[in-house]
């Protein structure tokens, strides 16, 4: 396609989305270099993102059908990475990184990546998950990433890969009340999980029902929750931008990992309510674009990884948004084009040329039947 008609086909208001949260979170990071006297994050965060323009760049140019064929290659090369990190040194209490000199790689997030790739190769033209039976061989590759990651441990890495997984199944044809039946299955089951739990995973769900919104921060597994609340919240309507800061005390607003997993408190204490209410918003009409491109697409390899790639990221918006404001546990997700970080901002733009990939050839030479259910 020439590169004319592949620009004038992109839907740019996808793009206009994605541009207006990438610099709302900047706002929260350079907010963060304010708070914190530290190395510079902002500074750190720009060179990220000019490093990542290249490759949603090529995302986007290669034809997404070229993948279609070296998806499984993709996903079993990213696999070894899962078992390598497990042996790296410890961060927070998980090996969740993988150093190479100066420069650190998060496994999980590439594996997000290739796993929706490879999930929407399977599912294309098949119809033997209209059976319940033949949800065995999808959920059996989303265990291999999902047992990996919680051995890290990585909990809310790996809760993720259930409601994408659910997601493109049923954008693929499964039956909705097979998937109600494994849905129901899991909640059986589930108490298994909270055994294998740590002491330390336990705690933060357990927070959950114990917080504190009045008084001094606790000095427990609470902390993180009620300080997240006390950040957000001393934003009042406008945010210290216009009203200024609420408090002249610097720890007032003290909050671990404000920069990564609670970057939205800082954009709440920064704009206000409205300016957190306005990106929510954002979010909401961004994902909706997202399903309108999956919706629209007749080729069933693009429309699934629309699927997927929109519910990963609503997923993770949603978790994350949920504990910052103490609606879910704290688990350590991060927030979608706004966290801090190398490996989540480069694999984030990859996705988004994907999916703009999908949004500018919606249709274009079905080289098989479309999607048996519609």
């Amino acid at each position: 396609m020439p590169i004319v008609e592949l620009l004038r086909r992109i839907p740019w208001l996808v793009v206009a989305c994605a541009v207006a949260l990438l610099a709302i979170g900047l706002t929260g990071i350079a907010r963060a270099d304010q708070l914190n006297s530290g190395p510079d994050l902002f500074g750190t965060q720009i060179r990220w993102v000019l490093f990542s323009l290249p490759a949603l760049a090529i995302a986007l140019a290669i034809p997404y059908r070229t993948w279609k064929s070296n998806s499984h290659w993709l996903f079993l090369a990213s696999l070894p990475l899962l078992i390598v990190v497990l042996f790296a040194e410890k961060r927070n209490g998980a090996r969740s990184w993988i150093q190479f000199g100066s420069f650190n790689i998060q496994p999980t997030e590439v594996i997000k990546l290739t796993y929706i790739l490879v999930l929407a190769q399977y599912l294309m033209y098949r119809d033997n998950f209209t059976r319940l039976s033949g949800l065995i061989a999808p959920f059996a590759l989303t265990l291999v990433p999902l047992a990996l990651i919680l051995l890290e441990p990585d909990l809310g890495s790996a809760i993720l890969f259930v409601p994408v997984l659910f997601a493109m199944l049923f954008a693929a044809g499964a039956r909705w009340r097979h998937l109600v039946c494994v849905g129901l299955l899991g909640i059986v089951v589930s108490p298994l999980f909270w055994i294998k739990m740590s002491a330390e995973q336990k705690s933060r769900i357990t927070a959950l029902f114990a917080q504190v919104d009045h008084g001094p921060s606790p000095d427990d597994n609470r902390w993180h929750q009620h300080q997240s609340k006390v950040v957000i919240s001393s934003g009042g309507l406008w945010g210290s931008e216009f009203s200024g800061p609420a408090s002249d005390d610097p720890d007032a607003l003290r909050l671990f990992a404000a920069h990564t997993d609670f970057v939205f408190c800082l954009v709440g204490e920064r704009w206000g309510f409205f300016g957190a209410g306005a990106t929510l918003l954002l979010y909401v009409i961004f994902f909706a674009l997202g399903l309108q491109i999956a919706a629209r697409t007749r080729e069933p390899f693009g429309r699934l990884i629309a699927t997927g790639l929109v519910t990963l990221w609503a997923t993770q918006t949603i978790i994350n948004t949920g504990m910052t404001v103490g609606l879910l546990p704290v688990i350590g997700i991060t927030l979608p084009l706004m966290s801090y970080g190398g490996s989540s901002l480069l694999l984030t733009a990859v996705g988004l040329g994907l999916l703009l990939n999908v949004g500018a050839r919606p249709g274009y030479e079905v080289t098989g039947e479309p999607f048996r259910f519609e």
